[in-house]
């Protein structure tokens, strides 16, 4: 055996060892694991308890247990059902698919627009320099210190005053709020845009202006795709909480035919809570279904990195 052979047979225990040591032991973090395992139960907490409450028989809130004690899908049939007269509900409150349909063709809308105008705001505010950029980047900083909510009365008189020359957009309709969802979003969409805006490298605009690229080609072909993480978060972000509002709509709109599903909802527990809370639950539960199917939808674009390795240094 040659003294290289000897020394490595002694070196390799002393090495075994080092790596024991340095492997992972339950022992010493394990109050770190039950951490985690009560803020997950935390969070799916509520989530089991509305799922228990959609399919318990018993529609009262007081009667209603973390596992149901009789399964039924009688919550669901008086939610959507399309014969008011069937349903303990009245029928004033019975436009659940109606109601659905109007937050999702508001909040679709509300989140491309935002994506769209939010992008192209942000391109020309991170690649152009023009008098008054500055100005324009700081006056969308401060609007945002002032919530949408304090212009509420300015905005219902807006609307109303609209209403009378262009009734498609005034109160009481979609259009009119969604163009008031847009209003109040665009100022913080358009500084993170912006923001990821710079990181993607200038070279790339002009390698596609060599080539023969116009500016929107250069825009939609080059810069678009390489944002798709940060359009997607917008998105995302833009189509939960336009989805989930309740305040504005429930100023703006006025007729149960285009409530929006939080509105509509509010009616099952506005003055009797423990007789439907059935079919609120399970509305709430239905409600949940575009919001994960959208989410998984583009969860590959969220953790992607799209514009690493893009430019060879």
């Amino acid at each position: 055996m040659t003294t290289h052979e000897q020394a490595f047979e002694r070196a390799e225990p002393q090495a075994v060892e080092r790596r024991g040591l340095h492997r992972p032991s339950l022992s010493g973090d394990w109050w770190r694991h039950l951490i985690a395992l009560a803020a997950c139960f935390i969070a799916v907490f509520p989530v089991l308890y509305v799922a228990s409450a959609a399919f318990n028989a018993d529609q009262s809130l007081g009667g209603t247990n973390l596992i149901p004690r009789s399964l039924s899908l009688e919550n669901f049939r008086e939610l959507l059902s399309p014969d008011p007269a069937k349903s303990q509900l009245q029928s004033s409150t019975s436009h659940y698919l109606r109601w659905l349909g109007n937050s999702l063709i508001v909040a679709l809308t509300t989140s491309v627009l935002t994506v769209l105008l939010g992008a192209l705001a942000a391109y020309a505010f991170s690649r152009f320099r023009f008098r008054g950029r500055r100005l324009g980047l700081l006056s969308l900083l401060l609007i945002q210190m002032f919530p949408q909510l304090l212009a509420l009365v300015a905005i219902y008189l807006i609307l109303l005053r609209t209403g009378d020359v262009f009734p498609f957009m005034g109160l009481d309709t979609r259009t009119g709020l969604i163009l008031v969802y847009l209003g109040g979003v665009m100022g913080v969409n358009t500084w993170l845009l912006k923001g990821f805006f710079d990181t993607i490298p200038s070279e790339l605009d002009e390698s596609a202006r060599v080539d023969g690229a116009t500016p929107a080609q250069v825009f939609w072909g080059v810069v678009l795709p390489l944002a798709l993480p940060i359009l997607s978060v917008i998105g995302i972000l833009s189509f939960v909480g336009t989805f989930n509002e309740y305040v504005l709509a429930s100023a703006l709109l006025q007729s149960n035919e285009n409530f929006t599903l939080p509105l509509g909802l509010r009616g099952y527990i506005d003055k009797q809570y423990t007789e439907h809370w059935g079919p609120f639950a399970a509305g709430v539960l239905l409600a949940g279904v575009p919001i994960m199917v959208i989410f998984m939808s583009l969860q590959r674009f969220i953790v992607s990195g799209l514009t690493q390795g893009s430019v060879k240094g």
